[in-house]
C-alpha cells in the first residue's frame, strides 16, 4: 500500500544554484573532479518551450557543469545533452510509468504527473525503480519541492531543491525514508562520446 511518509525540509533552503552546487561538491567530494572543462551549452529555452515549463536554476546549473553520473551504484543524475534538448523534454516514458504509479497509489491526496497542475515531473531515478521528482508549482520552479517515490511504495517530500537534496542524502542530513543509505561516493559517468569510467 502507498502511503505519504511526511515531509523533510533543510535546515536552511538554498536559492542560489551556484551554492547549491558547491554544497554538493563539499558532500560528495569525488564529483569536481568530473566537472566539465567547459560548461555544456545546453539550449534550456528550446527545451523549456517544447517541454512547457521552466526548470530549476540548480539543476541546470548541475547539468552544464557535469555529466550524467550515478551515486553509491544507486541513483543516475542525468540531463539532456547539447543537440538533444527536445528529445529529452519528448522522452514521456519516465512519466507514463509515474501516472500509472499516481494511478495506482492510494494517497490520502492523490497526485498527478506533470503536466497536471501541481503535477510530477522526474528528474532522477533509482537502478531499482525508485523516482526523484519536482512537484511542479505556479509558484515558479525555483520553488519546487523534490518528492520521492519509492518503489515499496513510500512516497515522501523534500522542502528544498534537487541538488540540495542530493547532497542533504549523500552528507546523511536526510532520513533516507524506504531507501538504502547513500554512500557520498560517485560510481559511474558519462564521458564525451557516451563512454563511461
Amino acid at each position: 500500500m502507498d502511503d505519504l511518509v511526511g515531509t523533510q525540509a533543510p535546515g536552511c533552503r538554498l536559492t542560489d544554484p551556484a551554492e547549491s552546487v558547491a554544497e554538493l561538491e563539499r558532500a560528495l567530494p569525488g564529483l569536481e573532479p568530473h566537472r566539465l572543462p567547459t560548461p555544456a551549452s545546453i539550449d534550456w529555452p528550446r527545451l523549456e518551450g517544447v517541454l512547457g515549463t521552466a526548470l530549476p536554476a540548480d539543476y541546470k546549473l548541475l547539468c552544464e557543469l557535469y555529466p550524467a553520473f550515478v551515486l553509491s551504484d544507486f541513483i543516475l543524475v542525468s540531463g539532456p545533452a547539447p543537440g538533444a534538448e527536445v528529445t529529452w523534454a519528448e522522452d514521456t516514458e519516465d512519466l507514463e510509468i509515474v501516472a500509472e504509479w499516481c494511478e495506482d497509489a492510494d494517497l490520502a491526496i492523490p497526485m498527478h504527473p506533470y503536466p497536471a497542475a501541481g503535477g510530477l515531473l522526474p528528474w532522477a531515478t533509482s537502478n531499482q525503480g525508485d523516482y526523484f521528482l519536482w512537484t511542479t508549482s505556479p509558484d515558479g520552479p525555483q520553488e519546487w519541492m523534490v518528492t520521492v517515490a519509492s518503489r515499496n511504495g513510500a512516497w515522501w517530500h523534500y522542502a528544498g531543491g534537487a541538488v540540495q537534496f542530493l547532497a542533504d542524502l549523500v552528507s546523511g542530513v536526510l532520513e533516507p525514508w524506504a531507501l538504502p543509505p547513500v554512500r557520498p561516493e560517485i560510481t559511474w559517468v558519462q564521458q564525451p562520446g557516451g563512454g563511461s569510467r
